[in-house]
């Protein structure tokens, strides 16, 4: 995120007054970590109407079911004053924008369906006490992976849970069904976006959040394996990325494991370590 900065040029004489301008913006934000806190509440309050806002401790705001940590804001604000007042506007922007979307009624345009590990799903599910967990539809899909619905907006992706099936008037089979359908409209064919790997070579589908979701829809792999001899071996070591060979040779797969590896060591938002082979019947995991 770019601070605001205020930039007077018609001469250097007014350097001073842009210096002293970015101050006096820069103080409107307290210092204090209590008053601080209670200053990002009321601009949120101001944002989300009649959304119910609450301090929950230093740095820690409640918005409705959210929970809104502003320790990293108001750090930045300690290290860049002049910066801050732009940064705190920004903030406050996006969660009632965040806000927002999560709150909003589901609608059937808006349901996908995503890959998560199982791991994944366990962590979700272990909530600390006191803490409400967060609704979720998983299925098993293929070995140590699941599928979930969830609602795609254009900043944020949640998950569908239970009580958004009937606000939706569907089943869960049915929502599973229209998320599948979804994705299948929203993504471009396979093989106008993937490149056959030849021997030696480490194919890639990268930068769009629905790229592992492909695996769901397991026919559209066929054309791709065919092409590579029969042979095709994917990892998804990232929520945007998929990585494939067409060599089932240990080299070929080292090299696949690696990138996985290495990958997942970089990546903000990690999948899976695990290598799948593509059978018409699903997907297989490749051992270790």
């Amino acid at each position: 995120m770019k601070p605001m900065t205020i930039l007077i040029r018609r001469s250097l004489a007014f350097a001073g007054l842009g210096m002293l301008l970015s101050v006096a913006l820069a103080e409107e934000v307290p210092r204090d970590v209590s008053a601080f806190t209670e200053a990002v509440a009321v601009e949120l309050r101001q944002q989300v109407g009649e959304a119910q806002v609450i301090v929950k401790g230093p740095l820690t705001l409640g918005l409705g079911d959210l929970q809104l940590n502003v320790d990293r804001i108001f750090a930045f604000c300690r290290g860049n004053a002049a910066g801050c007042r732009a940064q705190v506007d920004r903030y406050v922007r996006g969660a009632a924008e965040t806000y927002r979307i999560v709150t909003a009624p589901p609608t059937k345009e808006s349901v996908r369906l995503v890959v998560r590990t199982s791991e994944y799903v366990a962590a979700i599910r272990a909530v600390p006490e006191g803490k409400k967990p967060i609704e979720i539809q998983p299925r098993p899909f293929a070995d140590a992976l699941f599928v979930l619905p969830v609602l795609d907006s254009p900043r944020t992706v949640r998950y569908l849970a239970e009580s958004d099936n009937a606000k939706l008037e569907m089943t869960a089979d049915e929502v599973y069904q229209l998320g599948l359908t979804n994705l299948s409209k929203e993504l471009r064919p396979l093989m106008e976006v993937a490149k056959v790997a030849k021997q030696g070579q480490i194919g890639e589908l990268t930068g769009n959040v629905y790229d592992p979701s492909r695996l769901i829809l397991v026919d559209s792999w066929a054309p791709l394996a065919a092409a590579q001899g029969g042979v095709l071996i994917v990892a998804i070591p990232a929520t945007d990325a998929v990585f494939y060979v067409g060599e089932d040779s240990p080299k070929a797969i080292d090299a696949l494991r690696a990138l996985t590896r290495t990958v997942l060591t970089r990546a903000p938002a990690k999948l899976s370590g695990n290598l799948y082979r593509w059978r018409a019947s699903g997907w297989e995991l490749v051992a270790p």
